[in-house]
């Protein structure tokens, strides 16, 4: 199964539209998942018409659009399971009989890039999966930074943002995500 994966479109206020890099690179994946900040809901219908759309509530997301998304989605693809929202989920880490895990918290861990912050990731994050109820794969968004990593066995998929990267007005990145039995693996992609 091939699904694209796109987030932070911020349609129309921070792009006129859909860029024509997404559509070609989409063409033929057999789901789409947006991650938030979509704004309007054509932008859902346009992405239909190249695949089946499932999509998360943003944080900036209008109420008009409130019967096409969900908070979060819990999905199953050829024995792994996914879970698609606009932010991190929030972890309790009771094992760990510390403060909640905030969503700002684990993403400042999961976007640090030093070695010795990677092993402190590391360690926290796999008490997270130790502890807690998590996917096989979260795909969320947010940041409008991509991201593309694994830890513990948790594969963190943040495809940026298509339309407003870095919060800059320019083409920015989505992500294709494969699954197969046993094996899943995903590639961001700059427009």
């Amino acid at each position: 199964m091939r699904i694209g994966l796109i987030s932070d479109t911020h349609i129309p206020y921070d792009a006129k539209a859909i860029p024509s890099q997404v559509k070609e690179l989409f063409k033929g994946v057999d789901l789409i998942l947006h991650a938030g900040d979509i704004y309007l809901s054509s932008v859902l219908d346009e992405l239909e018409e190249i695949a089946p759309v499932l999509a998360a509530r943003g944080d900036d997301d209008s109420p008009s659009i409130n019967g096409r998304v969900k908070a979060k989605h819990v999905l199953n693809f050829e024995g792994f399971s996914l879970w698609l929202t606009h932010d991190l989920p929030y972890f309790s880490l009771h094992s760990l009989n510390s403060y909640p895990f905030s969503s700002r918290s684990l993403r400042a861990l999961l976007y640090r890039s030093s070695a010795s912050s990677d092993q402190e990731a590391e360690e926290v994050l796999g008490k997270v999966v130790a502890s807690e109820d998590v996917p096989d794969i979260l795909v969320f968004g947010h940041t409008h930074e991509a991201l593309l990593r694994r830890i513990q066995g948790l594969l963190f998929i943040n495809p940026g943002s298509a339309t407003f990267p870095g919060y800059r007005h320019e083409l920015g990145t989505v992500a294709i995500l494969t699954i197969s039995p046993g094996k899943a693996e995903a590639e961001i992609i700059q427009l």
